[in-house]
C-alpha cells in the first residue's frame, strides 16, 4: 500500500474507532472523512474574499428586512412579555448566527436564561462552534465539549438546534461551505503560481555583457550592479558594458491563471448564492439577470423560513417557560 493510501486508511480507523467508542454518528460529510479534519476547516474559508463576499451577500438579504412580533391568539401577558424580551435582545445578531447553519449544516445556538422579576428570559444568545457538538444515532443533539472527549446530552430548553437540509441519516446538514473547500484550495494554489509568476516576469530581465577576457570580479561586480539596479534603478558603468532589456512573453500566462481564479470564484458563487451574476457582473441579457435575482429573491425566502422558525422555537420556549399550554406570540420577517 502506497503512504497516500495508507494515511487516508489510518485517518478513516481512527474516524470510525472514535465514532463507535463515544455512540455518536459521524459526519458523513466526504470532505472531511477525506482530508481527516473537523468541521472547523470550513471556517478557514471565511479567510477567503469571494467566500466572505457572498456570505455577507445571501446574509444581508434576510438582515436588511424589517421584523415584528405578532400577537396572533396570545394574551396581552404573553405578548408583552415577548416583545419586552425581543426589544432587548441583539435580534440582528442572533439572525446572523442563525444563517451559519446553511453554511456549516447545522448551527447550534446556547440560551443564557436569567431571572427577571417572576418571569424566566433568555438575556443572551450565543452560537456555539459546530465542532463542539455531534448527534447520537437518533438524531439527538449531544454536546462533545470543546476537546471532543466529553458525551453529554443537552437540557431541555438550552438550546436551539438549526439545521439545513437535515435527515434522519445525516443529521448535521448539508453544509454550502463543503461545497467551496476545493475551488478555495485550487485558487489558492494558482493565486501562488501567480504570485511567483508576476515577481519573476514582472519586470524586465536585465541582460549584462561583458567583453570576453574579463575577470572574475569584474563579471561579480557587473552581477552586482546588475541586482542594484531592481532596488534603486540607477546603474553607473563605462562604456564598453552593454544592458539590453527583454520583455517576456506573459499574456498567455497570466491569462491562464485569470480563467482559474475566475472559475473558482463562479463555483463559490454557485454553491453559496446559487448563481454568479449578483457577484460577478461582466455581462449576460436582461433575462439572464432576472433569472438570476429571481434566484436571489427564492434564496431570501428560504433563509427567512430558516430565521423565523428558530426564532419561534425561542418563543415557545420562553412562553412554556413562564405560562405553560398557551398561545403563542410569532416572529414574523417582513418580504414586501
Amino acid at each position: 500500500m502506497n503512504p497516500k493510501k495508507a494515511k487516508e486508511k489510518l485517518l478513516q480507523d481512527t474516524y470510525n474507532l472514535y465514532y463507535r467508542l463515544t455512540n455518536l454518528l459521524p459526519n458523513p460529510d466526504t470532505i472531511l472523512r477525506k482530508i481527516g479534519r473537523g468541521i472547523e476547516v470550513y471556517r478557514e474559508l471565511k479567510n477567503d474574499a469571494h467566500v466572505w463576499s457572498c456570505i455577507q451577500s445571501r446574509k444581508s438579504g434576510v438582515l436588511s428586512l424589517a421584523w415584528n412580533i405578532e400577537q396572533g391568539k396570545s394574551s396581552g401577558e404573553v405578548f408583552e412579555l415577548v416583545r419586552s424580551i425581543f426589544e432587548r435582545l441583539d435580534v440582528y445578531q442572533i439572525e446572523s448566527d442563525i444563517l451559519e447553519a446553511p453554511l456549516f449544516g447545522f448551527q447550534p445556538i446556547e440560551i443564557i436564561w436569567g431571572q427577571d422579576g417572576q418571569y424566566l428570559i433568555p438575556r443572551e444568545l450565543k452560537a456555539r462552534p459546530q465542532e463542539w457538538f455531534g448527534f447520537d444515532i437518533d438524531g439527538n443533539l449531544i454536546y462533545k465539549g470543546k476537546f471532543g472527549n466529553e458525551t453529554e446530552e443537552i437540557p431541555e430548553y438550552k438550546i436551539i438546534l438549526v439545521q439545513h437540509e437535515a435527515t434522519a441519516i445525516n443529521p448535521y446538514g448539508h453544509s454550502l461551505l463543503a461545497k467551496c473547500y476545493w475551488p478555495v484550495t485550487f485558487k489558492n494554489g494558482g493565486l501562488r503560481f501567480w504570485v511567483n509568476f508576476t515577481e519573476r516576469y514582472g519586470m524586465p530581465i536585465l541582460i549584462g555583457q561583458y567583453q570576453r577576457g574579463a575577470t572574475n570580479e569584474e563579471i561579480r561586480q557587473l552581477a552586482s550592479d546588475l541586482d542594484s539596479i531592481y532596488e534603486d534603478a540607477i546603474l553607473v558603468a563605462p562604456m564598453d558594458v552593454k544592458l539590453e532589456l527583454h520583455e517576456p512573453n506573459r499574456s498567455s500566462s497570466v491569462e491562464l491563471y485569470l480563467e482559474l481564479i475566475r472559475f473558482a470564484n463562479n463555483e463559490i458563487s454557485k454553491a453559496i448564492l446559487s448563481q454568479t451574476l449578483t457577484t460577478e457582473l461582466e455581462g449576460g441579457s436582461y433575462a439572464a439577470s432576472q433569472t438570476h435575482f429571481q434566484i436571489r429573491k427564492e434564496i431570501i425566502m428560504a433563509d427567512t423560513r430558516l430565521v423565523q422558525n428558530a426564532m419561534n422555537q425561542l418563543i415557545r420556549y420562553i412562553v412554556d417557560l413562564n405560562f405553560g399550554a398557551s398561545e403563542y406570540p410569532r416572529f414574523v420577517i417582513d418580504l414586501h
